[in-house]
């Protein structure tokens, strides 16, 4: 088990709730605006194609950088990245009150998914730091967060689409990205940078080809990609269903609150040493790829709902438990370096998911496209990684 800042000083509960709220921020930034795509894309002119690009704008930003800036945040310390991401976001965020046009949709997700790229991985170190002995625990309720994010962002992004349009929803975005800097500005302790080894690149290339990192980032890639997905075309698939823009997005509300109230009893589970972390991803993805499939497969308002919850209960069991996974066999020193390159697998999926659906959706129809993403969630169960490895401590070089 790592040594963290839990056990060197005392932790009060309101310093890791702006943690929390940051991936709130990332999680309602990113799908308010891509459920209302799905459900908007026939009204702005969007193909199936055009709407899984711009589903992808925000997640390709983060795969080129998140990495780096979860490096940042080892070198410097997470407070400073966090918080500087939540003021880029805001301010990327303001370009959306002119988003009236595709053009300009796509230059305002592109610059939300340059900030997240710094606050989303530092804000995962934060976590990890500040976890103690209790990763599955904090990761479940940092993962809540993030799905009431999901949950709620939809929703209100429907409103705001209905009483303004898409430059009310941005402004909304931006307030909420300033009100979450300043908080954790305020609130989330200093995270010194600890003393790092020197990585030659052999290092680095073994580090990041260990099971014990590659296994969970594919998890966490396959979990998200189905989320990616699920976000832009279960509403598209609820509208051919004939619900309305705000039934429509109600179907990501479900997924999320699905994986939401699941995330922290699974978190719990697993630190009281009840459920292991390899049965437990191998349970989830099964989850997602069934409820893919019964999207795909299965026409109807209700069986969309029904894959919903699937889905989400799916990615609720499985990502607490590749993240905790994660923090628990990785060195403190490196834990940005770790959950940024971790979640460059999680925004290759993201990424990926909408962009796979799409394309095969192109040339074949919608359903086979949800079952080919379904049959490639299975099979990364395979990948599910063993008892969980301890860090090793390291040394100086």
């Amino acid at each position: 088990m790592n040594p963290t800042d839990a056990a060197a000083f005392p932790i009060h509960a309101y310093q890791r709730w702006p943690l929390y709220a940051a991936g709130f921020t990332t999680a309602f930034g990113a799908h308010a605006v891509a459920a209302g795509l799905g459900a908007e894309s026939a009204d702005i002119g969007l193909s199936l194609l055009a709407l899984g690009v711009l589903l992808a704008l925000y997640d390709i930003a983060e795969v080129f950088l998140k990495p780096v800036f979860g490096a940042l945040s080892d070198r410097i310390g997470p407070k400073p990245v966090i918080v500087g991401g939540l003021l880029a976001f805001s301010a990327a965020s303001l370009t959306g009150l002119w988003a009236d046009q595709p053009a300009m949709l796509a230059m305002a997700r592109l610059g939300q998914g340059m900030a997240a790229s710094a606050f989303s991985p530092a804000s995962s170190a934060g976590v990890a730091r500040l976890a103690g002995k209790h990763t599955g625990r904090y990761f479940g309720r940092y993962g809540s967060w993030k799905g009431l994010g999901y949950a709620v962002g939809p929703l209100l992004g429907a409103v705001a689409i209905i009483s303004g349009g898409f430059p009310l929803l941005f402004g909304v975005l931006s307030a909420l990205g300033l009100i979450v800097a300043m908080w954790a500005a305020v609130a989330v302790p200093r995270l010194a940078p600890l003393p790092r080894p020197r990585y030659t690149i052999v290092d680095v290339w073994r580090q990041s080809t260990e099971r014990s990192f590659l296994g969970p980032t594919l998890v966490l890639a396959a979990a998200t990609g189905a989320l990616g997905a699920a976000v832009g075309f279960l509403p598209a698939l609820a509208a051919r269903e004939g619900l309305g823009t705000a039934g429509s997005v109600a179907v990501v509300t479900v997924l999320a609150l699905a994986s939401s109230l699941i995330q922290p009893r699974i978190g719990r589970l697993r630190d009281q040493g009840f459920l292991a972390d390899k049965p437990g991803m191998v349970a989830g993805l099964l989850c997602i790829a069934a409820g893919t499939l019964m999207a795909g497969l299965l026409p109807g308002a209700v069986w969309i709902y029904l894959a919903a919850v699937l889905i989400g209960a799916g990615i609720g069991i499985s990502t607490p438990l590749a993240f905790a996974h994660l923090a628990d066999s990785t060195p403190s020193e490196r834990l940005g370096r770790t959950m940024g390159s971790a979640e460059l697998g999680r925004e290759l999926g993201d990424a990926g998911g909408p962009l796979l659906v799409g394309g095969i959706a192109v040339a074949a129809g919608l359903p086979w496209g949800l079952g080919a993403l379904a049959l490639l969630v299975g099979l990364t169960a395979f990948a599910a990684p063993g008892t969980k490895e301890p860090a090793a401590p390291s040394t100086s070089g």
